[in-house]
């Protein structure tokens, strides 16, 4: 039988979801604690994977086991044994060929960045004490909506068949001194949402203008659009699947 499962994590004391060869990734963590509870060697596929830093207040991964697991009671057992910066939410039984990456339909992000400074948010936040344009950044991020091409920010050593996405959200929204990023899409480039904070970050500072961005798009080019924003202040927030993954149907 196949499951899913619902999970999310604080990414600062791991090199990212996949597993590494030197480091300790949230994947290792999770396969050796479902290991461990289910008695048997246990892999996981993920909808996605973060980069080390960031984090996931949502996250969906599938592993396959011939027992019968209730939600609650397992969810218990699992969380008694994984680290407090990991948890699970729910488990729930789908069609034998669902797959949290490819059956998602959405994918939503927040960059949150704390314009000032605080002790208490410095794992989470990109603090920043800059006064920002955030009409212009704005302005420049409804932009994206335009097009589907992103090679521009792209990692440039990347293996993908395409660099087009979907984005469907792409919005600031300031509340109090916290300003905050939300962008949706059906799809990420690795180390894109970052390198587009980064280059809005630059229209926020006047460094270049609200229409620039066309142009940077238009390049498909990495080195034209700006600096990655640390990754501390990156979360995936959501991923969507059509109604019928947890009836069971595909």
């Amino acid at each position: 039988m196949r499951y899913f499962a619902e999970l999310s994590y604080l990414g600062k004391n791991y090199h990212g979801w996949q597993i590494q060869p030197n480091a300790i990734s949230v994947q290792e963590v999770v396969q050796k604690t479902l290991t461990t509870i289910l008695r048997t060697p246990t892999e996981v596929v993920a909808a996605g994977r973060t980069d080390a830093g960031v984090h996931a207040s949502q996250m969906f991964i599938h592993f396959d086991i011939d027992l019968d697991l209730v939600s609650e009671v397992y969810c218990y057992k699992i969380n008694s044994l994984l680290p407090d910066d990991i948890v699970f939410h729910q488990l729930f039984k789908v069609h034998k060929d669902a797959h949290t990456r490819f059956d998602a339909t959405k994918r939503s992000y927040e960059y949150k960045i704390l314009l000032g400074k605080s002790p208490f948010t410095t794992d989470i936040e990109w603090q920043i004490n800059k006064k920002l344009n955030i009409d212009a950044m704005n302005k420049s991020a409804s932009y994206l909506l335009d097009y589907t091409d992103f090679k521009c920010f792209s990692r440039s050593k990347t293996d993908v068949r395409t660099y087009n996405c979907d984005i469907y959200k792409a919005e600031w929204i300031l509340n109090g001194n916290q300003l905050v990023f939300h962008i949706s899409a059906d799809r990420f480039l690795r180390n894109m949402v970052r390198a587009i904070v980064g280059t809005l970050f630059n229209v926020g500072l006047g460094k270049i203008n609200s229409e620039e961005i066309k142009t940077i798009i238009e390049s498909k080019n990495r080195t034209n659009a700006g600096a990655s924003a640390p990754a501390h202040g990156l979360f995936l927030t959501e991923i969507t699947y059509p109604d019928t993954i947890k009836n069971g149907i595909k």
